[in-house]
């Protein structure tokens, strides 16, 4: 019931808020497209099929299909010893998933939102996280907890929060956050055979989004590499991390080039990459929908502080979402997530063709 409740507010709600997340895309000449709901669907379905050790586990998962229709099929395939539905107890199963995953088994435990998963913490973070440095490398933990994670729409508070910095604080976990078909695909099968805990955080408004891919994505031994991030956009003038190409097409208009770089994995982060990127653009902007202190985006700034200072030639900038709980409101929750806007004002301060952010306060 709870999902049902979610999804009729997520269409009502949608248009009205979508965030600047939703508005990167990749120009490329692939016939086909797929949602980024098939692509999970298929990642599942190709690495239980190929792996007899995988097997998925929450609420809602079987019967139902999941909350999301993420595990559509899987238990008709399957069966119910592989698809596992779940009490509404999440330190239950997902303690669970740990201890299974201890013994060789390769759980997939969905959260309904990352949002519940603080009722699961404790076996994350000191089950799941620290067994393989606290045994010595006796205990590896093949596990990866996945579900959708951040703002919604309009679903409150409770519901809407983003978790990135969280989890990417924590040593012995993996972070991935996939953003289109490519990504959910690849990442998803790369998180599945690690053997480490990986925690993987997905966008609900981007479900039903439809993304191009290549016949080499399509293709069953199609992985991403842990670690890597993607230039989704080349550019020169500005660099601007995580999400948001619509805003760099609206930049280049002003003559600004903006160099777009999808992280894809939080934790381990692409320094290299980025310091890169930097160094030929001299301009840094970062980007998420979490809080902004202490977030993702700030680890991102230090990084470039410590090891790029030099090559600066302007301020980096965070765009982040509102430091207060999500409102409940549609026009007051679009105004707490990062919008398109809100990042091309950056850029152009960046590059010095607005007047600075210090110089209106």
């Amino acid at each position: 019931m709870l999902a049902i409740a979610r999804q009729r507010m997520l269409g009502q709600s949608f248009k009205k808020i979508l965030p600047a997340v939703s508005v990167l895309r990749s120009y490329s000449s692939a016939a086909k497209q797929i949602t980024v709901r098939e692509a999970l669907n298929s990642a599942l379905d190709e690495e239980m099929s190929a792996d007899p050790k995988v097997f998925l586990m929450g609420e809602e998962v079987g019967e139902y299909q999941g909350a999301y229709k993420i595990t559509k099929g899987l238990l008709e395939k399957y069966g119910p010893e592989r698809v596992l539905d779940t009490p509404i107890t999440e330190a239950g199963f997902t303690g669970i998933g740990v201890g299974a995953a201890y013994y060789g088994l390769k759980p997939v435990v969905e959260f309904m939102t990352f949002n519940f998963s603080m009722q699961a913490i404790d076996h994350i973070i000191n089950s799941a996280a620290k067994s393989n440095y606290m045994s010595a490398g006796q205990i590896s933990v093949p596990i990866v907890f996945r579900g959708p994670n951040g703002a919604a729409a309009g679903v409150g508070a409770q519901h809407s929060q983003c978790y990135a910095a969280w989890y990417a604080s924590c040593p012995g976990l993996k972070v991935l956050s996939p953003y289109n078909s490519e990504d959910a695909r690849g990442l998803l099968k790369a998180a599945i055979r690690d053997p480490d805990p990986v925690v993987f955080l997905e966008n609900e408004l981007l479900y039903g989004e439809s993304f191009p891919v290549s016949d080499e994505v399509l293709d069953s031994s199609f992985c991403l590499p842990i670690g890597k991030a993607k230039i989704e956009r080349e550019g020169k003038d500005v660099t601007i991390t995580a999400f948001s190409k619509m805003a760099a097409e609206m930049l280049e208009k002003d003559g600004i080039y903006a160099e777009v770089i999808n992280l894809r994995s939080i934790r381990p982060l692409d320094r290299s990459t980025i310091n890169a990127s930097v160094r030929k653009t001299n301009r840094l902007i970062t980007v998420e929908e979490g809080f902004p202190q202490h977030g993702v985006g700030a680890e991102i700034c230090a990084s470039v502080v410590e090891e790029s200072f030099s090559y600066l030639d302007a301020p980096v900038e965070r765009i982040a979402g509102a430091d207060v709980p999500m409102p409940y409101a549609a026009n007051l929750e679009r105004m707490a997530v990062p919008q398109v806007e809100d990042i091309v004002r950056a850029a152009k301060r960046a590059c010095y063709r607005s007047v600075p952010l210090a110089a209106t306060a």
